[in-house]
Formats: C-alpha cells, structure tokens, sequence
C-alpha cells in the first residue's frame, strides 16, 4: 500500500511571546513538524508497505534542512513540497488545492492519510478541502485500522458511539492522535534522512482567501484572588459558592 501524508510546519509554541496589547510575538519561534502529523507519519510508516510520501505546503520554514530531515526521518520514503513567502498563511481551501497538486505529482497511491488537525490553527478542514478536491471518499477520526488488500476496516471514535467502517481505497482518512505514538528518529535515520529524495513543485494559487483572521490576541489576564481557608464543611461551601460565581452558573 502506497500511502501520502501531508504535513504542516507550525511554529513552537512555547517560543511565542505575549505582548502588552494582547498581541502575539512569533519572531523567536523555531518551525517544527506538528505533533498531530507525527501520529499519522507514524500510522503510515506502519502499514504503508509499497512506501510513505510526505506532501507539505508552507512558506521560507520548509526550506530548512533540520525540518526536512526530521520529516523523512520518520519513516518517510520521499518528500513533495511547495515553498514559497506567499504561502506563509495559506486557509484550508487554498492548502487542500495546493495539496492536490502535490498528490498528482506524488503519482499513484492508495491511502491518504491526515493528522487529526494543525497545531496552530486546529481547523479540521484540510482533510474534507482536500478530499472534495480530489473527489475521494473520506472517514474522519480514525482510531484503528486494518488492510484487506484493496480495502480499509475503519473504527471511528465519535462523541457518542463507535463506528466500524469498510472503504474501497483510494480514500483519504483523518486519525486521532493517540492511533500511532511517533517514534523517536535516531541519528541512523537522521542521516539517512538527509538522503532521501526532495521533489520541490511550483504551484500557482488564487491570491483571495476565502476566510480572513479578523483578530488573533491571547486572553485578557485576570487577577487571581489567592482565598486561602483551612479545611471545614463552611469553608468547602464557601468554596462552591466560589466557584459558581467565577463560571457564572
């Protein structure tokens, strides 16, 4: 089973500062691969027996070496990207298009496989933008799956229920994190990584996104009040009493 993974380079976000108007502050952030790519590069890695193919889409980030090796360090046969300043803050429709490029050249395949959403922005809307792009059946939220040749069984965790699903491939499918733990790339792979084919692909996007960030701060900070009561039934009630206050109950 050939399968493709797309990937996204996010910035880490325990590099981004906060400033005094509540704006955020990225400058000293490093890019690095999103978690939730890691467990479907690792779910991949595992069943993609005829190879695994990362597709990314990003902006200058993706021209780093480090990112790059640590994408093809994780059992990654080959990477297509496209890289450009103008995709810096591409939406979910003009990632999914962009993507679908990428899949052309990527060539035959049968299983597309997503992250349960991006560290940044946690959309959840690349995986449906991209399977309507390339007209293909989709099952979201994925948590187990099993390969009977040219058929996927499927267990789906929703909210209240499991599903146990069968798909013809292709198909594209979305997993929940906890599907794959990431393995840890050794300095083996890491060499090897460096290796590995990189197929860099222009791609010519529309300039009008279809949703715009109309405001990106952090939180207003409140002042804690730091109550501190020794242990009796008043002060527990006391103490419930506070609680539904501060939710608003």
């Amino acid at each position: 089973m050939k399968i493709l993974v797309p990937v996204k380079i996010v910035l880490e976000s325990e590099d981004i500062q906060i400033k005094g108007d509540r704006s955020l502050d990225f400058s000293k952030a490093k890019p690095k691969l999103s978690d939730y790519d890691c467990n479907a590069l690792e779910i991949a890695a595992q069943i993609g027996d005829n190879g695994v193919y990362a597709l990314s889409v990003g902006g200058e980030a993706l021209k780093d070496s480090k990112v790059k090796k640590n994408i093809l360090s994780r059992g990654v046969d080959e990477l297509f990207l496209t890289c450009d300043s103008a995709y810096e803050d591409l939406d979910a429709y003009q990632t999914a298009q962009a993507l679908a490029k990428l899949v052309e050249e990527a060539g035959e395949y049968d299983l597309i496989i997503l992250g349960d959403g991006s560290a940044d922005r946690m959309a959840q809307q690349v995986d449906v933008q991209l399977a309507y792009a390339l007209n293909l059946p989709i099952v979201t939220a994925v948590s187990h799956i099993e390969v009977e040749g040219s058929k996927l069984k499927l267990t789906r965790i929703l909210e209240d229920s499991i599903q146990n699903i069968e798909v013809e491939t292709p198909a594209i499918i979305s997993i929940v994190p906890d599907i794959a733990e990431p393995r840890i790339a050794g300095m083996k792979d890491i060499l090897a990584a460096g290796k590995k084919p990189m197929h860099e692909v222009t791609t010519e996007l529309e300039a009008t996104q279809s949703a715009e960030t109309v405001s990106n701060l952090a939180p207003e900070q409140v002042q804690r009040q730091q109550n501190i009561k020794d242990a009796s039934d008043e002060s527990i009630a006391e103490f419930a009493q506070a609680l539904k206050q501060a939710a608003n109950l």
